[in-house]
């Protein structure tokens, strides 16, 4: 199997959707998302990844105490800790809800907390200049009616369908307002200067409403998304690439794959196992804390998957790079 097959390989195998978020569900009716992104933001890492930042980290304040979710942070720290094993400069970058959860998905992988950097507002004129920007599971603001496009008919359908008070904010997947605990951090994919030019940006997403969705327009994510999800929730930030999976935590993983595949450095990502992983992830709820970001329970399961059908991809991908799958 060549280099390409087997990447896209990979990309399949993330793109299955046992949570019902809806947007890989769709593909048959309308046809796939942002196909190929895969290989493309890998290469792209690959070649000329020098300094990257890997945005990360989603609050739930419905949870019972209010903690961050499963879903990110361990497929954040599994690319930031293959990206370190290859000599790449890697950052986490997360807000102060999400920051502990980050250091505990960190350290989870035997990379240091001092590599997380907290931001809470991104006029911080100490951001080091980037070369590239990934987001894994972070929610990013909705359209507004200049956002979705020149179409005099999309716009009124958007204005038709789209409360004003939810334009430009960050929602949750059932149309929950959650800027309070949203931190703009999307800013970072949005601004450059002369001095500091706007990074390459990779987005890896699941539910339409994290950054990264702004590639698609917001006619044919509305129509993709099920019932649950209003139409004011899809993202309005633009990525160069975006990588739609079942889990977030999938694309991380796949990111990581990918680059090895590219790389001859398959043997890198041989430590993380069924139980390395098992691990990780009981850490992250114990010690985060975290919940799962669909039940907002304090238990170690992903998008409301239990444990073996959440890993069941990433076992596949090892298998695929010939790593053991115990």
């Amino acid at each position: 199997m060549s280099v390409s097959e087997t990447i896209a390989d990979i990309e399949r195998i993330v793109r299955s959707d046992p949570a019902r978020r809806g947007l890989i569900a769709s593909e048959d009716q309308y046809g796939p998302l942002c196909l190929g992104h895969l290989q493309a933001a890998a290469t792209e890492l690959a070649e000329n990844g020098s300094l990257i930042g890997i945005v990360t980290g989603y609050f739930v304040p419905r949870a019972n105490p209010p903690a961050a979710e499963t879903d990110g942070p361990l497929g954040a720290a599994l690319l930031a800790r293959f990206l370190h094993d290859i000599d790449r400069s890697v950052e986490l970058i997360t807000d102060r809800f999400c920051a502990n959860a980050v250091r505990v998905a960190v350290e989870a992988y035997g990379l240091s907390s001092e590599i997380v950097r907290i931001v809470d507002a991104t006029t911080d004129r100490q951001m080091p200049a980037w070369s590239h920007l990934v987001s894994v599971e972070r929610s990013g603001p909705a359209h507004t009616p200049d956002s979705v496009g020149t179409d005099r008919s999309t716009r009124q359908r958007f204005e038709e369908t789209v409360p004003e008070t939810a334009w430009n904010r960050c929602h949750n997947m059932l149309g929950g307002v959650i800027d309070e605990w949203t931190p703009p951090l999307y800013r970072l994919f949005e601004d450059g200067s002369p001095d500091s030019p706007r990074p390459k940006t990779i987005g890896i997403g699941d539910g339409g409403n994290e950054i990264g969705f702004g590639s698609v327009a917001w006619t044919d994510l509305v129509r993709r998304l099920p019932p649950v999800s209003p139409a004011c929730i899809p993202c309005r930030v633009s990525t160069d690439w975006t990588i739609v999976t079942g889990v977030s935590n999938w694309g991380g993983y796949a990111l990581a794959a990918a680059m090895a595949v590219l790389l001859n450095e398959a043997d890198r990502l041989k430590p993380f196992d069924r139980v390395h992983e098992q691990a990780a992830l009981e850490a992250l709820v114990r010690s985060g804390p975290a919940v799962d970001g669909v039940t907002a329970q304090a238990e170690p399961t992903v998008d409301g998957l239990p444990f073996l059908t959440y890993l069941q991809p990433w076992l596949s991908i090892r298998n695929r790079l010939g790593l053991t799958t115990k």
